[in-house]
């Protein structure tokens, strides 16, 4: 099946429930993506204790990738914000794993935090 330009790109929504913002991410985090993914979600952040994104739809993640989420990571625990992955692709999963940050990441699951 060929890829469609909405696999190419990044799309996000991101929802508010109660003192959590979840993030659903679809497409690909690639290089070129994440400047606008990071902003827009940094930008949330003052709102928020906990950060949840949900990865269900993210079909790839590059490097450059892997750096937007990183830089995630580092500003919202600098601003006192819990930020948690969900819902790992195998692809996302195994750049995570390789990089070792699959476990600094965690998942909401293991957190008792239930996303309806």
């Amino acid at each position: 099946m060929p890829e469609t330009l909405s696999d190419k790109l990044l799309t996000y929504e991101v929802i508010r429930e109660g003192d959590h913002i979840i993030v659903k991410c679809f497409g690909r985090l690639v290089a070129g993506q994440g400047d606008e993914f990071y902003a827009a979600v940094k930008e949330v952040l003052p709102d928020t204790t906990h950060l949840v994104l949900d990865l269900t739809g993210l079909t790839y993640l590059d490097s450059a990738g892997l750096g937007t989420l990183a830089r995630l990571y580092v500003t919202a625990r600098s601003s006192g914000t819990e930020m948690r992955l969900i819902n790992l692709g195998k692809q996302v999963r195994q750049v995570l794993k390789l990089t070792h940050l699959l476990s600094v990441f965690g998942s909401v699951e293991e957190h008792g935090i239930t996303i309806a």
